[in-house]
């Protein structure tokens, strides 16, 4: 699936991903591939992107809002104030504050 998250500022991130965990106003909730289409508002929280391999990234030329995660490696972190989601024909993008 492709993950694109932006903000009016700048794209943090774009890529084909595994997985990503998102903090929902009702709670933390999952997307993998062929995930059915949604729309959802998202609360303050981390946005934990599960990439297939970390060989296609250059952890220099990430966006800086963009941390690795301390134990996996394939785990990438980014906190957000607030967002909206979509999903739908295996592309999610958020509109992240």
């Amino acid at each position: 699936m492709y993950l694109e998250i932006v903000s009016p500022e700048a794209t943090f991130f774009s890529s084909e991903v595994e997985s990503v965990i998102v903090p929902g106003v009702d709670g933390e909730f999952q997307m993998l591939e062929n995930h059915a289409p949604i729309v959802s508002l998202l609360a303050a929280g981390t946005v934990k992107i599960r990439v297939h391999t970390n060989s296609h990234l250059d952890y220099d030329k990430l966006h800086p809002e963009v941390e690795p995660h301390m134990v996996d490696t394939k785990v990438l972190l980014i906190n957000i104030k607030s967002g909206t989601l979509e999903m739908k024909d295996n592309k999610a993008i958020i509109l992240a504050d």
